[in-house]
């Protein structure tokens, strides 16, 4: 049967160290070997669109990793006196968008555009102002870019600023040519590259749904609840948990959304973190922690799944 094979990959920041490891060990896989190869769309928020552009690049899983181990303390370096301008967080970004704008235009290419990159790609931003000279028709919007053929194609924006984009987390990044981090929608992008399928400006046959196979994977999830039947809450109280539930509740619905449309072609792998471990986008202190997290994950269902519907 045709298939047509997609691989989505979740925002979390330095989380992502938890889905490359977890590459790592499916490539390895007796009878998984290249499986990343049969890819036909690459899809990534956040952290998981800088993988997926590095895979669509040609890079190895390998050098990704030393990216995080390497650059990630570097890209979150929040000096005391970063914190001490910016009134200890309450102004202005967490992190400055140099050293990621420089391990990005060092990796991708100062000019290698999307439609460059060997590999169909997609990775989810938000535009801030889709600056319409029209006010009636000027409004912010989700954006996602692609280098898929056909009309409307981003095939000439330059791989690393998308990489940005779809980086630019609110609260620890700047935003960047007015966009921001597409996981304020799709935090999980998998229905964003599903839906993608069935456009015929992309796809002048679209794969059934049928032929289509999925596999999503996370960055890790903590176990966050908020006790209580009632919460008269302002401003001040929701916006602590207000970004995780916002980013929890978009990669949930698009979970579901995909097991039904996809059935058994549909595989999620969304490793919990163990009850009280809580792991920040930005918490590059834990990396070997995460390291080890995701080399003892039982992938058998993952494994078992790959083998019969992906390979």
């Amino acid at each position: 049967m045709t298939r047509y094979r997609i691989l989505s990959l979740d925002g979390g920041g330095i989380r992502g160290i938890v889905t490359t490891v977890i590459l790592e060990r499916l490539a390895a896989t007796p009878g998984l070997e290249g499986f990343l190869d049969r890819a036909d769309l690459l899809a990534g928020t956040s952290t998981g669109g800088l993988l997926a552009l590095g895979l669509a690049k040609g890079e190895s899983l390998g050098t990704i990793r030393d990216l995080y181990v390497v650059d990630g303390p570097k890209i979150f370096d929040d000096s005391w006196l970063d914190d001490l301008l910016d009134l200890g967080k309450l102004r202005g970004a967490d992190y400055k968008i140099g050293p990621l704008r420089r391990m990005l235009r060092r990796i991708l290419g100062a000019d290698t555009t999307l439609g460059d990159l060997p590999r169909n790609v997609l990775v989810t931003a938000f535009d801030l102002d889709n600056e319409d000279p029209h006010e009636e028709h000027r409004h912010w919007k989700p954006k996602i870019f692609h280098n898929l053929p056909g009309e409307a194609t981003d095939r000439d924006i330059l791989a690393y600023k998308a990489g940005l984009y779809t980086a630019a987390a609110p609260t620890y990044f700047p935003s960047v040519d007015g966009y921001i981090d597409g996981g304020v929608y799709a935090a999980n992008p998998s229905m964003c590259a599903l839906a993608q399928t069935q456009d015929r400006r992309y796809f002048a046959d679209p794969p059934a749904l049928d032929e289509i196979v999925l596999l999503s994977l996370g960055t890790g999830h903590s176990l966050n609840h908020i006790g209580g039947k009632r919460h008269d809450w302002g401003y001040a109280q929701w916006l602590k948990p207000l970004l995780s539930i916002m980013l929890d509740g978009v990669s949930g619905i698009a979970d579901y959304q995909c097991h039904q449309m996809l059935g058994p072609n549909y595989h999620r792998l969304a490793p919990t973190f163990p009850p009280k471990v809580s792991i920040p986008m930005d918490a590059v202190k834990k990396i070997p922690y995460m390291i080890d997290f995701a080399t003892n994950l039982d992938l058998g269902p993952t494994i078992e799944w790959m083998r019969e519907r992906w390979m």
